[in-house]
């Protein structure tokens, strides 16, 4: 039973990557829940508010292959250290805009368009420390914890910045999520390293079950990440199964921003329910995605290891997003609002089930460049986000909410569709040979 005895510290680092990555999203969504106060506020429409939710997206998405090529070259420590101390102050500089100036929507569009260039780190390194601490076969699991932490973050906000609303006005939440942001970041920066081999705690057993798993010859001691040759990125853009899972998380990020955006607005606007009920049934989307990302991983790896890593990685990605569409369309034309909640919040709990595929799918054929491979792969999804954040209310205004949901469940299927183009055992490495 060798298993038992390799050592759990990577583990401990995964489930921080996970608290680190609901702070991000409790950081980037509570603007949807103080969206109403502040639009009242600042007497904005709710297209202006969808300039607002689309800039951090904007600034999310541009920044994310550099954040990935940082973390490749400097290492995942210091560089997700720097996100959250940035991602902390700007979060606390959107409370800060005065309703007395003229300028004030241009002011909120940058300040959460830098937001976004800060958070863009967040997902590309946690995939970098994948690709060095998590043996191939954990992979699905490790990402499924990491990324349940957007449920939980997306799936706190509303309760938590409600009340804080409630008490003590919509400025609050942003100081006390910059302060919670600030706190983890400190935990993060004292307990991490780049790689297993620089950590003074990780056993024997864990070091060797770590390298004994790592893909493109990275067995052996990882150099310094600064000395390290990494793949051009000509190599990176010429993979097919790199476009194919970039169009994919595009079709993915469009569904998922719905709920991060406008779920809040939509059940208190279009569905009518009060302020309590709204806070209750909006939790229930990114409970969902909690609990979905974790189950997505697991089984992720349990088809891999018993099927193969298409069945694993691949099978679950078209099962999920077809899932997630029909559920998305049954949903929207719920007559009851609470009903028609719990069904989305379904499609929303489906789309999750392939969220660790993507990032195990570019951590197994990137190795040592998964940074720049799922940077690249993640500013598809957040394009597709700042679409939605715009188009959404758009549709809305025009066709009505249900076609918001249908334009979505289209983008999700055809999501579906690109992962049958993607092969998984395919590295980046046999890429730049081919060539």
């Amino acid at each position: 039973m060798a298993e038992p005895r390799s050592g759990c510290v990577r583990w401990l680092l995964v489930f921080w990557l996970f608290v680190l990555s609901a702070v991000s999203f409790l950081d980037r969504v509570n603007i949807s829940v103080a969206g109403i106060a502040i639009a009242s506020e600042y007497r904005l429409t709710q297209i202006q508010l969808g300039w607002i939710f689309s800039a951090f997206l904007w600034g999310y998405a541009s920044f994310q292959t550099l954040g990935g090529r940082l973390a490749d070259r400097l290492g995942s420590r210091g560089v997700l250290t720097a996100g959250v101390v940035w991602w902390g102050i700007f979060t606390a500089l959107t409370a800060a805009v005065s309703p007395r100036i003229s300028t004030a929507l241009l002011i909120f569009i940058l300040v959460r368009f830098l937001l976004g260039a800060g958070e863009a780190v967040i997902f590309p390194a946690s995939n970098q420390f994948v690709s060095r601490w998590i043996p191939t076969q954990e992979r699905g699991t490790a990402n499924g914890l990491i990324f349940a932490g957007v449920g939980a973050g997306a799936g706190s906000a509303p309760a938590l910045v409600t009340y804080v609303m409630a008490h003590y006005g919509w400025r609050w939440s942003f100081w006390l999520s910059a302060l919670v942001g600030l706190a983890a970041g400190l935990v993060w920066v004292l307990a991490a390293r780049n790689t297993p081999e620089e950590h003074p705690v990780v056993s024997a057993f864990e070091l060797t079950h770590i390298q004994s798993g790592r893909t493109l010859g990275t067995e052996s001691p990882a150099p310094p990440q600064s000395k390290r040759e990494q793949l051009p990125w000509s190599v990176i853009l010429q993979s097919k199964d790199v476009w194919a899972i970039t169009v994919s998380y595009f079709c993915f990020g469009y569904v998922a921003w719905i709920f991060f955006s406008w779920f809040y607005i939509y059940l208190a606007k279009v569905r009518g329910l009060d302020l309590k009920s709204t806070a209750f049934y909006s939790m229930f989307p990114p409970l969902a995605m909690v609990a979905c990302s974790l189950l997505g991983g697991v089984v992720n790896d349990h088809l891999t290891k018993t099927r193969s890593k298409r069945a694993g990685r691949c099978g679950i990605a078209v099962f999920a997003l077809l899932l997630a569409a029909f559920l998305l369309v049954v949903g929207s034309h719920g007559a009851s609002a609470r009903l028609a909640s719990l069904v989305l919040a379904g499609g929303a709990g489906a789309l999750y089930l392939a969220q660790s595929s993507y990032w195990s799918v570019t951590a197994d054929i990137a190795g040592s460049d998964a940074g720049s491979a799922s940077g690249f792969m993640n500013m598809g999804a957040q394009l597709g986000g700042a679409v939605t954040a715009i188009l959404t209310p758009v549709i809305a205004a025009h066709l009505g909410w249900t076609y918001s949901f249908w334009v979505a469940a289209t983008l999700s299927a055809l999501g579906a569709l690109a992962w049958l183009a993607v092969d998984p055992t395919r590295t980046l490495v046999d890429t730049k040979q081919t060539s």
